[in-house]
Order: C-alpha cells, then sequence, then structure tokens
C-alpha cells in the first residue's frame, strides 16, 4: 500500500514522465483488473458511465501525460465517492 501511495505522490508531480508499468500498478489497485489489455490499450472499469474514462496507452514504455491525468481525476472521483459515505 506504502508503494502505491509512493507511486501516486511520484505521479501527480510528474504527470509526463510515468512508466506505463507503474500506471497499471495503480489503476489496478484503485480499479481492478483491466477488461480489455491484449492490444496496446488497457481499459478499466470504473464505477460510474462517462469520464473520467480509463484508457491507457503504452507509448514506448511510457504513459501518455493526457491519459495519467485522466487516471487522476478519476482517483480523485473515487475517493470522494467514497469518502463521503
Amino acid at each position: 500500500m506504502a508503494n502505491i501511495e509512493k507511486l501516486l505522490k511520484q505521479i501527480k508531480t510528474n504527470p509526463k514522465g510515468v512508466q506505463f508499468s507503474d500506471l497499471c500498478k495503480i489503476c489496478k489497485h484503485y480499479f481492478g483488473k483491466p477488461r480489455q489489455s491484449g492490444s496496446s490499450h488497457r481499459i478499466y472499469k470504473t464505477p460510474w458511465q462517462g469520464d473520467p474514462r480509463i484508457n491507457i496507452q503504452n507509448s514506448e514504455g511510457k504513459a501518455k501525460a493526457y491519459q495519467v491525468k485522466q487516471v487522476l481525476k478519476a482517483i480523485e472521483r473515487l475517493e470522494v465517492k467514497y469518502d463521503s459515505y
């Protein structure tokens, strides 16, 4: 758990230099196994419909910055949802 928090902190400070494998670890922790992972994209299921969607792409070992930002928004939305209970 501490490792995920450390990765998340690093990603928040530098969304451009994120390793794809690190982003996959974070997505798996928050959203479970990807429902699609056979291609260059990995799609994760969220408990809501619409944006922010979790669709990340491996680009030469790195994650795309705009997709990292979408993941961060989704995690924030997820945390707000569970904090309200």
